[in-house]
């Protein structure tokens, strides 16, 4: 008998080309096909909760995935931590419904960028943060960010090369705080455009440094226009941190795991 599971990883991005398998290119769908099948036997078809970029990184990316093997999630996660590279881990697994898909069953997403406040360069942070000279006020950006709050059409915030015809998503909540040098921008919503996190962080700091005035972001909104918004903002400083889903007990585990990644 078939059962569906859901396993939350973490990984670095930084070796990848994002999650979904690439034809010439090192995807971490990849790397975690190929424990599922040193584990299973067999390469087992997985459904990821959404695509990231190149250099992206991952505190918690969800996927569903059929087996017929009866083995127990807290035995599965070692196993498959024992033949995943050093940079991706699986950190949770669970049994659910047979019709979850952990892409379309899920309710949103929350998505944290993260800002190394300073004109030095941090050799261990490279690859995590985005560095940024400019000094930023941190009360300017988070009263900046509400515009983004609510139903919209962000058209002016995708990236070119997508496909996507309907661009009106919802944002439950935008954050900025800082946490000494580090600047966090977290965004919670019910879906994202490609590279959307990346392009409103890119505005809210050209609003900072005052290549854009205040208060431009209903304007740019209205638009459509991707022009006139601001520089995408570099992969490196982009985590997904957090997947919801309407499942019992989700909640309560999510507070463990954001309680986890702020440690």
């Amino acid at each position: 008998m078939k059962r569906n599971l859901l396993l939350s990883l973490r990984y670095v991005g930084t070796r990848y080309h994002g999650f979904q398998v690439q034809k010439n290119a090192r995807s971490v769908c990849a790397v975690f096909q190929d424990a599922v099948e040193q584990v299973f036997g067999s390469r087992i078809d997985v459904k990821g909760c959404s695509r990231t970029d190149a250099g992206v990184h991952a505190n918690q990316f969800c996927l569903s995935m059929e087996v017929e093997k009866n083995i127990p999630c807290d035995r599965l996660i070692l196993a498959l931590n024992r033949y995943l590279p050093d940079d991706v881990a699986v950190t949770h697994c669970r049994e659910v419904p047979a019709d979850f898909h952990a892409r379309y069953s899920s309710t949103g997403k929350e998505y944290v960028y993260k800002v190394r406040n300073s004109w030095i360069r941090d050799p261990f942070l490279t690859d995590f943060v985005c560095l940024w000279g400019y000094p930023l006020e941190v009360e300017l950006l988070h009263r900046q960010a509400q515009d983004f709050v609510g139903q919209h059409d962000f058209a002016a915030f995708q990236a070119s090369g997508s496909n996507v015809v309907d661009t009106v998503r919802t944002i439950y909540s935008f954050r900025v705080e800082r946490q000494g040098d580090l600047v966090l921008f977290t965004v919670a919503g019910d879906g994202f455009l490609y590279k959307m996190v990346r392009n409103m962080v890119g505005t809210l700091l050209e609003i900072a440094s005052g290549h854009l005035p205040q208060g431009c972001i209903p304007k740019i909104l209205e638009s459509r226009d991707r022009q006139q918004a601001g520089k995408t903002a570099p992969a490196c400083g982009l985590y997904l941190n957090r997947v919801f889903y309407d499942l019992p007990g989700w909640d309560s585990y999510q507070t463990n795991v954001s309680s986890y990644h702020n440690d």
